[in-house]
């Protein structure tokens, strides 16, 4: 046998394509996260500002036009206003501006990011210097002292995608990656979603009672738990029925190498480059991550859009997986009926 035959023996044209494919994962991964992460810039942070009404126009104005448009400013009426954006996530920070003495209040959030947060107050700072007027900082939605960095949220919501995928993976290649029938797509979707209760439990009774690492409801959690695994297992095994084994990879771009990088978890989307600002909220990491933090620092404010993100993935897999499960019921059973050939035919 000649080497290029042991070549062929050992290494399938198959296996070759898979390898091939690892190989692009491998490199989208590495593209995606240096990509994402590697210069973290505020661009068009919504802020508020809050000014005696002869310097309110001046001073949004100014602080807009800074170079490379790190605050996308508007006027807020006053600081009971804009606190109460801050806590709608509507903006992320707001300079109030004292009209009598020298020093104004920075309102941050830093239970959205603490690294915003402390962008917030570099920028203003430097704007604050030149006009003689000191800053004090007034965080209005701390993050917990045992949630470093506020990404806890992120990592929370990280494991729970891995589990919807790896479970989702589990179930399709133990018997096979398509399903076979109606019955095993059914049950699939079934052990999916009891895997995605536990799993939201788990998650949210880990990161709150057992760790103290996010504050906020537990059942809150647990539920938004449920609903990624379930979301994120449903259209792995949607992809995995329309494309067999290479469904494993596509769920893995989708989620690892586009999802996680552009959840604004180590950096919030404002300090993201547009791509990934633009996919993030979309994805559900991205959905999951706002959640999390919403429920843990905002009163639960402003998650109906990512809720509806996160459903809108769980609904379309389980119906893409339930109906690609039909529709190979109805091919197998055409090739069952098809007559037999003559001289095929059982004897005997």
């Amino acid at each position: 046998m000649t080497f290029a035959d042991e070549v062929k023996n050992a290494v399938t044209a198959r296996a070759a394509l898979l390898v091939i494919g690892v190989l692009g994962l491998q490199l989208l991964f590495i593209a995606s996260y240096v990509g994402a992460l590697h210069r973290p810039d505020p661009t068009d942070v919504p802020f508020g500002v809050v000014a005696p009404q002869q310097v309110s126009g001046q001073l949004v104005s100014q602080l807009g036009d800074l170079p490379g448009g790190p605050l996308d400013t508007r006027a807020v009426s006053d600081a009971a206003e804009a606190r109460r954006q801050i806590e709608n996530r509507d903006i992320d920070g707001a300079l109030i501006v004292s009209p009598t003495g020298r020093t104004d209040t920075l309102l941050v959030a830093s239970g959205g990011g603490t690294v915003l947060a402390t962008s917030l107050e570099s920028i203003v700072e430097r704007v604050e210097a030149p006009r003689k007027r000191a800053l004090r900082t007034v965080d209005v939605a701390p993050a917990s002292p045992d949630d470093f960095d506020g990404l806890s949220s992120f990592y929370l919501v990280v494991g729970w995608c891995v589990g919807g995928y790896l479970c989702a993976s589990i179930l399709a290649i133990s018997a096979g990656t398509k399903p076979a029938n109606r019955q095993r797509a059914a049950i699939r979707t079934a052990v999916m979603a009891l895997y995605s209760i536990a799993g939201g439990i788990g998650g949210a009774v880990i990161i709150g009672p057992v760790l103290g690492a996010l504050p906020g409801s537990v059942w809150a959690l647990a539920g938004l738990g449920a609903l990624v695994v379930f979301a994120v297992g449903m259209i792995t095994l949607a992809l995995e029925a329309l494309t067999g084994i290479v469904g494993i990879g596509l769920a893995v771009l989708l989620i690892v190498i586009a999802g996680n990088p552009s959840a604004g978890g180590a950096f919030p989307l404002p300090m993201l480059p547009d791509f990934w600002r633009a996919i993030g909220p979309a994805l559900p990491p991205g959905a999951g991550t706002w959640v999390a933090r919403s429920i843990a620092y905002f009163h639960g404010n402003a998650v109906t859009g990512p809720l509806l993100v996160l459903s809108a993935w769980a609904v379309v897999g389980t119906a893409l997986t339930l109906l690609l499960s039909m529709r190979r019921r109805d091919r197998d059973g055409i090739q069952e009926a098809a007559p037999t050939a003559p001289g095929n035919g059982a004897h005997g």
